[in-house]
C-alpha cells in the first residue's frame, strides 16, 4: 500500500459522508499521519443495516493518532455546512483539504425516477459539492497546500452511461463539472481541485447490502485503494497538480505501487468495472493474463502445443511473462521462463492485451511489425488457436 509519510500531520481535512465507506477510509489513512479530521455526515445513530456513525468513525480516527471533530451535517443545508466549517476552523485553526465524498444514487430510468429522487441526487451530489466548496474556499486560500478532492468520475459522454440512469449521471457529473470549472477558477489561488474515481466496484457496507456480501465481494476492491490514492494526491503540490480526473490504480502505479492484488477483496477474481469507465478493469493490468490462462491450462492443451512461450512486454505494463504449454499440465507466471523458452515474443503491453481480447491477430501483429518473434515460428503461429480458445471463455 502507499506508505504514510507524515506530510499530513497537523493538516485539517473536511470530509463529507465520512461515517463509513470510502470517506471513512480516507479519514483513517490521514489519521495515521496525525491529521485533524472533520467528519461531516448525517449518521449520528446507527442505521439498522449499515454499521457506523460519525462518533464511531471519530473514535477510529483518534485510535490511529488523529484528532477528530464529528459534525452532524446534511450537505443540502447551507446552515449546517457553514456551522461545521466554522466549528472546524475554531477547533483546528483552518482547513487544508476538502473531500466532497457524500453522494446519493438511484440507478433508475426516467419514468422510474421520481422528482423526489431526482432532487435528492442533485442536491447532495452537485449542489452539496458546490456548497461545501463555496464555504471552504476562503479558508483553503490560507493553506500552504490546499486541495479539493471530489469523489466523482471523468466526464465520459458515451450514451451508455446516460440511457439507463440519466438522473444519476447528471447528478454525479455535476460533481465532476465542479472540478472542471473550479480547477481553472482557483488555479491562481494555488488551490488544487481534482476528481478521483475507482477503476472497479468498491466493497462498502452499502454495496454489501445491495449486492449480497459473498457475491459482490468476489468482484470488488477494498476502500483502501481509494484512500491510498487520495493520500498520494493530497501530498502533491497544489499549484502544479490540479484539474485531474484521476483513477485510483493509475494514481498508485504512478507513485510506485505495483501490486493491485493487495486491494482485491478476493485476490485472483475478475473485477466488476465501476460506472463511467469504458475500459474493463480485467484488462487494465496483466493480472488478468495469469488468472485467465490458469483456467485454460490442461494436459490436452499442453499435448497439442508442446512449447514454452516467453512474452517480453514494453509500454505501460512492461515486464516478462511465460506460458508453459510443454510440461505436465502447463504453467504461467511472471519473469523469464524456467529452463528457457521455445518461442520468444516481444511487443507493447497494449497490443498484448488486444491480442488476448481478440482485437489483434497474432499473425497481423507480426506482419505489421508490432510483434517480434524469436525462436520457433511454427510454434508462434499456434498461438492464434490459443487466443481463440481464450476469447471463447472470457
Amino acid at each position: 500500500m502507499a506508505a504514510n509519510t507524515g506530510k499530513l500531520a497537523g493538516k485539517t481535512i473536511f470530509i463529507t459522508g465520512a461515517s463509513r465507506g470510502i470517506g471513512k477510509a480516507i479519514a483513517l489513512k490521514a489519521a495515521r499521519d496525525g491529521a485533524n479530521i472533520v467528519i461531516a455526515a448525517k449518521t449520528a445513530q446507527a442505521h439498522p443495516k449499515l454499521p457506523g456513525t460519525i462518533y464511531t468513525a471519530a473514535k477510529e480516527v483518534e485510535d490511529l493518532g488523529g484528532k477528530c471533530l464529528p459534525c452532524i451535517v446534511d450537505v443540502r443545508s447551507e446552515e449546517e455546512v457553514r456551522k461545521a466549517v466554522e466549528d472546524a476552523v475554531q477547533k483546528f485553526g483552518g482547513i487544508d483539504i476538502l473531500v466532497n465524498n457524500a453522494s446519493a444514487i438511484s440507478l433508475t430510468g426516467t419514468l422510474e425516477t421520481s422528482m423526489k429522487k431526482y432532487d435528492l441526487m442533485n442536491q447532495i451530489n452537485g449542489r452539496g459539492t458546490y456548497l461545501c466548496s463555496h464555504v471552504c474556499v476562503p479558508y483553503l486560500k490560507k493553506s500552504s497546500n490546499p486541495h479539493i478532492l471530489n469523489i466523482s468520475p471523468p466526464l465520459n459522454m458515451n450514451p451508455k452511461w446516460f440511457k439507463d440512469h440519466v438522473a444519476y449521471t447528471m447528478a454525479k457529473y455535476g460533481m465532476s463539472m465542479c472540478v472542471l470549472g473550479m480547477s481553472e477558477e482557483l488555479k491562481g489561488d494555488g488551490i488544487a481541485v481534482n476528481a478521483l474515481w475507482p477503476r472497479t466496484a468498491i466493497l462498502t457496507a452499502a454495496m454489501e447490502m445491495l449486492g449480497g456480501s459473498d457475491a459482490i465481494a468476489k468482484q470488488c476492491r477494498k476502500p483502501e485503494i481509494m484512500s491510498d490514492a487520495a493520500y498520494v494526491m493530497f501530498i502533491k503540490d497544489s499549484k502544479s497538480y490540479t484539474g485531474n480526473f484521476a483513477i485510483d490504480d493509475e494514481v498508485l502505479k504512478a507513485a510506485g505501487v505495483t501490486d493491485m492484488e493487495q486491494y482485491a477483496c478476493v485476490p485472483g477474481n475478475r473485477l466488476l468495472p465501476d460506472f463511467f469507465l469504458d475500459e474493463d478493469p480485467y484488462f487494465c493490468d496483466n493480472r488478468w493474463l495469469k488468472m485467465t490462462l490458469k483456467t485454460l491450462l490442461n494436459e490436452d492443451l499442453v499435448n497439442s502445443t508442446k512449447g514454452v512461450f516467453q512474452f517480453n512486454l514494453s509500454g505501460a505494463d512492461q515486464g516478462e511473462w511465460y506460458l508453459d504449454l510443454k510440461n505436465g499440465s502447463g504453467g504461467v507466471g511472471q519473469g523469464p521462463a524456467p529452463g528457457g523458452a521455445d518461442c520468444e515474443m516481444t511487443l507493447d503491453s497494449a497490443d498484448f492485451s488486444k491480442m488476448f481480447k481478440g482485437e489483434l491477430k497474432a499473425v497481423a501483429a507480426f506482419m505489421s511489425g508490432k510483434l517480434k518473434i524469436k525462436g520457433d515460428m511454427a510454434l508462434a503461429m499456434k498461438l492464434e488457436k490459443l487466443m481463440g480458445q481464450m476469447n471463447s471463455k472470457l
